[in-house]
């Protein structure tokens, strides 16, 4: 009897990255080098049904933020699938048809305590908690979710820096240089572009 061939597991880190920043590589690095994950793939979201679309830079841009950004990694990988797909996008039809194009991986859903806590918001959440194993890096010591003890569910220490896109784009709007915050060739995107700029 042929042996099965051991499925690729591919961790998941869903975002809009508007635009990318140190904290996404800190967390899909954490996961790579301390888990049973293989890769980690970035999935670019064109457009997140629980954010300001007004606020959202263009696909292009932000995806080139992401490929530089990422580059220099082998264990990381772009997933642009949600780009062909229907707008909004729904995580729960992304990991259908990701599950359904690579037969050969075993994708893990990779999201933070926060999102954790408001999962009832997102569409079809209880088939993620039935169908798909989710990692979750803890945001603070106590996670307040009734979602974090099902059997599909595990919580990670991880290092949390306290940045967020937003906090990007508001330093690059008032004339500052997020230096460090973001790699450094996603800040030369960032300049030579002139971005987040009001």
């Amino acid at each position: 009897m042929e042996q099965q061939s051991k499925k690729t597991r591919t961790g998941l880190l869903f975002g809009s990255f508007n635009p990318v920043h140190t904290g996404h590589l800190i967390i899909a690095d954490h996961f790579l080098q301390n888990t049973d994950l293989d890769q980690i793939w970035f999935v670019l979201s064109p457009q997140n049904p629980l954010k300001n679309e007004k606020e959202m830079l263009g696909e292009k841009e932000r995806l080139d933020m992401l490929k530089v950004a990422i580059a220099n990694n082998p264990g990381f990988d772009l997933c642009e699938i949600e780009l062909g797909m229907d707008r909004p996008s729904y995580t729960v039809n992304t990991m259908e048809l990701l599950c359904r194009k690579h037969t050969e991986m075993e994708f893990t859903l990779i999201i933070g305590s926060d999102n954790l806590e408001e999962l009832d918001q997102w569409k079809d959440y209880e088939k993620l908690l039935k169908y798909y194993t989710i990692y979750v890096y803890k945001r603070s010591e106590k996670v307040r979710s009734p979602y974090s003890s099902r059997p599909n569910v595990f919580l990670f220490d991880s290092p949390l820096l306290n940045i967020s896109s937003s906090m990007i784009r508001d330093l690059v709007a008032r004339g500052k240089k997020p230096r460090y915050l973001v790699p450094a060739n996603v800040l030369e995107i960032i300049d030579g572009r002139g971005l987040y700029r009001k």
